[in-house]
């Protein structure tokens, strides 16, 4: 029979360990539980602190608009503030031209493909990404 464990790099291990330790449990289980083509990002620092909004369309708005899809209530964070733009599997930031500037792990961008356990700062808001471990599953075998 054949072996249909997927294997992990010693390597991979250890990074999704320090990724997830700053996880809770309840977080650990929502990202697990994340189908491929999503991601989810969790609020670390800032207004909102442990608020959770899932990626899963091939754009999501982030702005001080009400009708943004992630609406982030704060000065510091502009009416139309940056894009998530999720390609397939993999996900890219984009600024919007904020008077504040989006940040990716604490470089001013303009846009940044994201990595898993990324930071992204929009405003005051410090949001950490998380890609779909079914997605990251392929990556890391070896």
């Amino acid at each position: 029979m054949g072996d249909t464990t997927i294997g992990f790099s010693r390597e991979a291990a250890a990074q999704l360990a320090a990724l997830d330790s700053d996880i809770s449990a309840e977080e650990q289980e929502a990202i697990n539980a994340l189908p491929s083509g999503s991601a989810l990002l969790i609020v670390r620092r800032g207004p909102n602190s442990g608020a959770r909004f899932l990626l899963d369309a091939d754009v999501t708005t982030v702005g001080r608009h009400p009708d943004a899809d992630i609406f982030l209530d704060d000065v510091t964070v502009s009416r139309r503030h940056a894009e998530f733009l999720r390609h397939r599997t993999a996900f890219e930031v984009k600024d919007l031209s904020s008077l504040n500037g989006t940040y990716f792990d604490g470089v001013r961008i303009d846009t940044a493909l994201l990595s898993d356990g990324a930071e992204v700062q929009i405003g005051k808001y410090r949001l950490t990404f998380y890609a779909s471990r079914r997605d990251l599953a392929p990556l890391a075998t070896g």
